[in-house]
């Protein structure tokens, strides 16, 4: 059995990072967060927050920080141009799971995550940025930084997002897959639109040239997430996506295009879209992974870096909190558990769930594409969508009784 005190490396200072430090400082488990940038990422947007991440924000005590600093809502619906309502997707709902689900911005978020850490003197080391794995034993892990300095501790964890530099060390072959696929966004105020009085947003309305996504954004929802998504004919090179990317009045004309068959506020929606409010994100994948430890289960790699999930359902940062708290729970648990056996059972519980995610995104998808399309499929391929499985897990309780296991086993 692994002996506390431990103490862990953490590479990467976004949402993963962030929160992985927090839920081990409730742990009682000693880590720094090493940074490769100069300060704090910020790439704007926002990010939604399901139940199963909001009830883990709240046992992590950022909930209450954060509730009143975003846009609170329950539902999505799905509409064609006619306003003819299709469906409606839950994202939360206080009384059925105990949560709205909660659109905030990025920044916002990121901001009250340092903070707590600095409340409670979490390390932060800005400026470091990780190079290699110099060594690994069954006890510590020791990497080395840019520019040459090293150091050591009792696990590494990659939280450096999907092109993981950490992840190298464990598959230095691996290339993520680009999907084919972009969202286009930009950010308008929600005056802008003129919605009809009554009309529920969020929102994708359906023609059969294209979805068109809009996401209230803000505490009091005056502004929204305009968007739709891109088919591109190949994959580039950082350099590339860049030259791509600059062209912002490319993709106000495509976010403009075919807007007469949309409603009349979509129209409005995309009428005035400045420059420094667009945003490109190329759709990547990570192929599944046998492992997201290392043989000797020193270096770790959680969320996007080991299981990268398109965006249908909205649960990328939803899944790499529940990675990092359900890491977090079973170190805690250090003492009673050999950590080997620990990390086998997080990645497959984490995968699982992973995997039921992955075909909620293609029940999304489904939906999502024109009705003609719609039409080519299977039959039987809209199935109805029920989600208490995502919405309601009691993480703590499932830990706790594995490790219960554990414990008898050995006995």
């Amino acid at each position: 059995m692994a002996s506390l005190p431990l103490n862990i490396a953490i590479i990467g200072a976004g949402l993963s990072g962030l929160s992985l430090a927090l839920a081990l400082h409730q742990q009682n488990i000693a880590c720094t967060i090493y940074e490769s940038r100069s300060a704090p990422l910020n790439t704007g947007g926002a990010v939604m927050l399901s139940p199963n991440a909001l009830q883990i924000l709240d046992a992590l005590g950022v909930y209450d920080r954060i509730r009143v600093e975003g846009y609170n809502f329950e539902t999505l619906d799905y509409r064609d141009a006619s306003g003819q309502l299709l469906e409606v997707y839950e994202f939360g709902g206080k009384k059925k799971y105990g949560y709205a689900g909660l659109r905030i911005y990025r920044h916002v978020l990121i901001d009250e995550l340092l903070a707590m850490l600095k409340e409670k003197a979490v390390p932060i080391v800005f400026g470091k940025k990780f190079a290699k794995v110099v060594s690994e034993t069954e006890e510590e892990v020791t990497w080395e930084f840019a520019g040459g300095t090293t150091q050591s501790a009792d696990f590494l964890v990659g939280a450096d997002g999907i092109h993981s530099t950490v992840r190298r060390y464990l598959y230095p072959d691996l290339e993520t897959t680009f999907t084919g696929m972009a969202g286009v966004t930009a950010a308008v105020p929600t005056e802008q639109l003129k919605l009809p009085v009554g009309y529920h947003i969020p929102v994708t309305v359906s023609t059969p040239q294209a979805g068109f996504v809009i996401a209230p954004q803000g505490v009091d929802g005056s502004e929204v997430l305009i968007g739709k998504q891109r088919r591109v004919a190949e994959n580039h090179d950082k350099a590339g996506w860049d030259r791509i990317l600059a062209d912002k009045e490319e993709f106000v004309k495509f976010l403009q295009k075919d807007a007469e068959h949309f409603p009349e506020f979509v129209q409005n929606a995309v009428s005035h879209i400045p420059h420094d409010k667009i945003n490109v994100w190329p759709f990547y994948v990570v192929p599944k992974l046998e492992e997201w430890a290392s043989e000797k289960r020193r270096v770790i790699i959680l969320g996007d870096g080991a299981h990268a999930i398109p965006p249908s359902a909205g649960q990328g940062i939803n899944q790499a909190f529940e990675d990092a708290y359900i890491f977090a729970l079973l170190l805690g648990q250090a003492d009673k558990v050999d950590s080997k056996d620990s990390l086998g059972f997080w990645q497959r519980y984490r995968q699982e769930r992973v995997e039921k995610v992955l075909l909620l995104n293609s029940q999304i998808d489904f939906r999502r594409m024109p009705k003609e399309e719609q039409d080519k499929m299977p039959a039987g391929s809209k199935k109805d969508i029920e989600l208490s499985w995502l919405f309601e897990p009691d993480f703590k309780a499932d830990v706790d009784r594995w490790v219960a296991g554990q414990v008898s086993k050995g006995a």
